[in-house]
């Protein structure tokens, strides 16, 4: 029985991925490398230097689109061998692959997002549509990664209950630095789960979590932060307002928040047989019943941090993005 594949390779050393998606990859080691995309992308040296010339959007972003084409064949392979050569394979070997995959995923996220978003004082702003460009192609990645993970969990290969410390309910997406005030990292729920294991506050289910850390050595006592991306299931209010009038239609209102602890038990015990941490949520802004892109959920978060509570507009950024924003949406805290 040939055992030869991206399932095999996952579970041991990976190899060096090859210079370019068109030559196909080595079938010794079907994975990319672990380490940073070797092809670095030309956004950070711009043509300004006398007589070089112009370089256009594709040309520049040609290693990063060749790798996200390498990344997301890997992908398609690995669906591939779930749908038609799992009766063949061991459950230990496809449990390994998926979390190794997305290991293989990350230096190339966070080197698209720290590119994106880095807002350090003195750093070169990016040529016009190139963050966008940027950025669609991590958010490329990223569903691609979302639709092998729920694939995988559906076979029971893997889990994506919040609770299990083993599980792959989110993976990261990347990271990014705002000046020297603070560090965030970006992660993605595989599916909508609830906000605490406690499933309180009701009907609140999240989809991102941003890890935001501050880098201020001042004030040591400040702690990491972590807001979210979450929607609040509106069905059981639309019930009560429309009963009897026939069948009602669940409506999600998605929102950004913070995670308000809860300081109320201070007994150790109370934390370590807790499944999960019991917090509230701090609804900060109020997006509208159409899910927002990675991108534009991101891009809400960095108005947020970086105005200081002043709640940014969502329709005025998914214009910018280019991205469809039909609904009214509102700002404001949560009643």
């Amino acid at each position: 029985m040939n055992n030869q594949g991206p399932i095999n390779s996952a579970s041991r050393a990976l190899g060096s991925a090859p210079s370019s998606c068109a030559e196909g990859p080595d079938p010794n080691h079907p994975l990319p490398t672990t380490e940073e995309p070797s092809t670095k992308c030309h956004v950070l040296q711009p043509a300004d230097a006398k007589g070089e010339q112009a370089m256009s959007l594709e040309e520049m972003l040609l290693p990063l689109t060749e790798k996200l084409q390498y990344l997301v064949k890997k992908a398609e392979e690995f669906q591939t061998y779930l749908l038609y050569s799992r009766e063949r394979m061991r459950k230990e070997q496809f449990a390994k692959a998926m979390p190794t995959f997305l290991q293989v995923c990350q230096p190339y996220l966070l080197y698209i997002e720290s590119v994106s978003r880095d807002a350090t004082p003195g750093r070169k702003v990016l040529q016009d549509g190139v963050q966008k460009r940027l950025l669609e192609l991590s958010q490329q990645l990223t569903n691609r990664l979302e639709q092998l993970a729920l694939m995988y969990a559906s076979f029971g290969f893997i889990s994506l209950d919040d609770t299990d410390p083993c599980s792959m309910a989110c993976f990261f997406c990347g990271k990014f630095t705002l000046g020297f005030t603070c560090r965030v990292s970006v992660f993605r729920y595989c599916m909508a789960v609830p906000y605490t294991a406690a499933r309180s506050p009701r009907h609140l289910f999240k989809k991102m979590r941003w890890n935001v850390e501050p880098l201020e050595e001042k004030n040591r006592e400040t702690r990491t932060e972590y807001y979210f991306l979450c929607y609040r299931d509106t069905g059981e209010d639309l019930s009560r307002i429309s009963q009897g009038s026939g069948v009602v239609k669940m409506q999600k209102l998605w929102s950004i928040g913070r995670w308000m602890p809860d300081l109320s038990c201070s007994d150790l015990y109370c934390w370590i047989l807790c499944p999960q941490p019991v917090g509230d949520y701090q609804q900060l802004l109020t997006i509208g019943f159409e899910e927002p892109s990675q991108t534009l959920a991101t891009d809400l978060l960095v108005q947020i941090l970086t105005n200081h509570g002043s709640v940014p507009s969502p329709e005025g950024l998914s214009k910018a993005r280019g991205e469809p924003c039909r609904l009214s949406c509102q700002s404001g805290p949560a009643h």
